[in-house]
């Protein structure tokens, strides 16, 4: 029980103030147990926000599967165009999506190759699942016969992580803008007219 509410408060705090702004003394005060205490459950820092951040990811993941499972009968543009407009709604309201795409983009530099890693693992899941979808749609004749699953699957990562950029460096409004710019010439550039 102990150990979830560590994690729990610890990523508020590296949510909130990053890896470096983020301090043990004050997490366990939050918890109610002295610092030395949560040394019980993790060996240090590092591997406290190595958990959170794997925790955070998970659920990123779930929430993803959920989205695309529950929108599997929509058609391929609002399901796609949805995902994109969902996920940047879950960074305003989620703590868990603002830690992981600000520690995805901006890792703690002693922790980078495996954060790095880790990310570029999780875009590729997501690519993944993404490529069923767009199998799908090839052979409903949805999507331009030149384009692949796999390139299409590629591309809108691009697009979803261009959006990502946008929300942590700009603000809901921009990232809106240039959404919606992006989309346009995403679809267009994948439907079959």
């Amino acid at each position: 029980m102990t150990s979830n509410k560590i994690r729990e408060i610890a990523l508020a705090h590296f949510a909130k103030n990053g890896y470096e702004g983020a301090s043990l003394a004050d997490i366990s005060a939050e918890v109610g147990i002295k610092k030395q205490s949560i040394y019980n459950h993790f060996k240090g820092k590092d591997e406290l926000f190595l958990t959170v951040f794997r925790d955070a990811a998970e659920r990123e993941l779930q929430f993803t599967e959920s989205y695309l499972q529950r929108s599997s009968t929509a058609p391929l543009k609002d399901m796609l165009y949805g995902f994109l407009h969902s996920y940047s709604k879950r960074y305003e309201q989620e703590d868990d999506t603002r830690f992981f795409l600000r520690m995805a983009f901006f890792p703690p530099s002693h922790l980078r190759e495996e954060v790095v890693e880790f990310s570029n693992r999780h875009l590729d899941t997501i690519g993944k699942l993404l490529e069923q979808h767009f199998t799908s749609a090839a052979h409903a004749g949805t999507v331009h016969p030149e384009v692949t699953a796999v390139t299409a699957s590629a591309a809108f990562i691009a697009v979803l992580d261009g959006m990502f950029v946008e929300l942590l460096y700009g603000n809901m409004e921009s990232a809106a803008l240039r959404l919606d710019a992006s989309w346009l010439v995403y679809w267009r550039g994948i439907r079959n007219n």
